[in-house]
């Protein structure tokens, strides 16, 4: 649950727009699971919301962990093996280690990343997204995820939109409390795209019972709400698209490094990568 569609907005980083004022009376998803991460860049009512949260489950860590290994896996395959030179990362969050554009021009200095996000915080971060290995180009826009022909045309100032792009959705369409909604967000985003691009998504599942009573009571705690779903679900944001094996899994089961192997197996976080025919 790395970003929440709650402030609808557009512009760039460094576009002069105004940036709405950052609200620290609540909790939010973006810097809760910033702390989870390691990361500084939170306050102190989302370090309170984190630890009530891991209270009441401590797995929640393992998923936030989980949720970023999977993120370097599937778009270092991406950059690697299928030859993408291209990524459009929506809701992604604040900055950490081992951001998109960091793990694809490790493998070719000439890809280009539009990272898209609503949060003033990441906005206020997005000068370290932008630094581009000098081959490529970052760029990072803020946009709200339930407006994908905002988020499209926002991209197409960075990327070649005739050329695949893949599309990261990472933890974001929890936001979403409508499942009919989310997938045809999905679907808009992809339909957008031309045939070769790809979608990387994982999402929280709803197969843990301590998991599901945890979030819950994050639901009410005056958060912006993250709904879990079944992995059936989340399967079907891949509809129409080839899904690479090993299918839409944990995401420790998703491709692990050797070192990862019989880790994890129960987490609930699901993912996988598909391709657009």
């Amino acid at each position: 649950m790395t970003n929440d569609p709650s402030t609808p907005a557009a512009g760039s980083a460094d576009s002069g727009d105004p940036v709405s004022k950052i609200d620290t009376s609540v909790p939010h998803s973006a810097r809760i699971w910033n702390y989870w991460l390691g990361g500084t860049d939170n306050y102190e009512v989302d370090r309170i919301a984190g630890d009530q949260y891991r209270a009441a489950f401590p797995g929640i860590v393992d998923i936030a962990r989980s949720s970023r290994e999977f993120l370097v896996r599937s778009v270092r395959l991406l950059a690697r093996r299928a030859g993408v030179r291209q990524f459009l990362d929506v809701g992604t969050g604040l900055p950490t280690a081992d951001n998109t554009h960091q793990i694809a021009q490790r493998v070719a200095p000439e890809t280009r990343v539009v990272y898209v996000d609503n949060d003033p915080l990441v906005l206020m971060h997005a000068h370290a997204l932008l630094t581009s290995a000098p081959e490529g180009a970052t760029d990072y826009r803020e946009a709200d995820l339930r407006d994908p022909a905002a988020i499209l045309s926002a991209a197409a100032a960075t990327l070649d939109m005739s050329r695949p792009v893949a599309l990261v959705l990472s933890g974001i369409l929890g936001h979403v409390p409508s499942y009919a909604r989310a997938k045809e967000i999905v679907r808009q985003l992809m339909d957008g795209l031309p045939s070769g691009s790809y979608l990387s998504l994982n999402e929280g599942t709803d197969t843990d019972e301590t998991y599901v009573r945890a979030q819950r009571a994050y639901n009410e705690s005056g958060a912006v709400p993250y709904h879990l779903r079944s992995l059936d679900e989340i399967a079907g944001y891949f509809d129409g698209l080839d899904v690479m094996e090993p299918g839409v899994v944990p995401v420790t089961r998703w491709r692990p490094e050797l070192a990862d192997v019989g880790g994890r197996d129960g987490i609930g976080q699901a993912g996988g990568v598909g391709r657009k025919p």
